[in-house]
């Protein structure tokens, strides 16, 4: 879990939403969860689908989740990025609601539920993903209190009315804790499944992922998943390069006490 608090993600800011922030203020802007990181399941929210009120750990319903923070007034990042995911879930071959759920966060609190509604059904599409998913906005408090707890930090640019934010996407266990942290423009649906199997620890998925798990490793450097093999030659590589060292340095040193000048 330590490695996913210094996971760098890809930071995608529109234009026209970093026009009145500073340098200092975009400096704060990413997704860095701490070391153990776990969301708030008691935090309060309101489900857009039929404005009734969930609490965080109602909406994950003890499965393992993809959780998106989105502005869902955002067109220039939120959009793609919420299809991509939506795209990739479908590529895991995983059921919707049954294996693992779809939580989409709202941190912009002048987007009515109208607004995300139009936009999560606009990206998704009518089906299971979109009839599973819980779609929630909620206030300040309760926004903040989630976010803070994942490390995901936006800014407010108030000359532009718009938010700079994090292109990123957390897999949460059903406990509310943070598994894996990836990126919603560079997801597949082997990496997602991978992530959703992981946080699911044998609940999700088949025994053929858990072999692949083998042979693949989580790389918090891009947010995907890597044959293991090309880090063991990797470091086979280097522990090589080592041995050969010492031995040419064991070599000389004899050469010396054998023949001294």
């Amino acid at each position: 879990m330590r490695a996913l608090g210094v996971a760098v993600l890809l930071t995608l800011l529109g234009q026209p939403a970093a026009a009145g922030l500073t340098q200092k203020d975009l400096s704060g802007v990413g997704l860095a969860p701490p070391p153990g990181a776990r969301a708030p399941l008691d935090a309060a929210f309101t489900d857009t689908a039929d404005g009734r009120g969930v609490t965080l750990g109602q909406a994950l319903a003890g499965r393992p989740t993809l959780l998106l923070p989105l502005d869902y007034a955002c067109r220039n990042v939120c959009d793609p990025m919420l299809s991509l995911a939506g795209t990739a879930l479908a590529a895991t071959g995983l059921a919707p609601g049954a294996d693992y759920r779809l939580v989409t966060l709202g941190f912009n609190p002048r987007a009515d539920a109208a607004t995300a509604r139009a936009m999560v059904t606009g990206q998704l599409g009518q089906g299971p993903l979109l009839a599973s998913a819980a779609v929630l906005s909620g206030t300040p408090g309760s926004v903040a209190a989630v976010t803070r707890a994942l490390g995901y930090a936006y800014a407010y640019d108030r000359d532009t009315d718009t938010y700079a934010h994090p292109a990123g996407a957390l897999v949460l266990a059903g406990d509310g804790r943070v598994a894996r942290v990836l990126s919603p423009l560079a997801m597949t649906g082997r990496d997602l499944r991978l992530a959703l199997v992981e946080a699911g620890e044998g609940r999700v998925g088949a025994l053929s992922d858990r072999l692949i798990l083998l042979c693949y490793g989580y790389d918090p450097q891009t947010g995907v998943y890597t044959p293991l093999i090309r880090r063991i030659l990797a470091a086979s590589g280097v522990v090589t390069i080592l041995g050969i060292g010492l031995l040419v340095l064991g070599l000389h040193r004899r050469s010396r006490r054998d023949h001294p000048a």
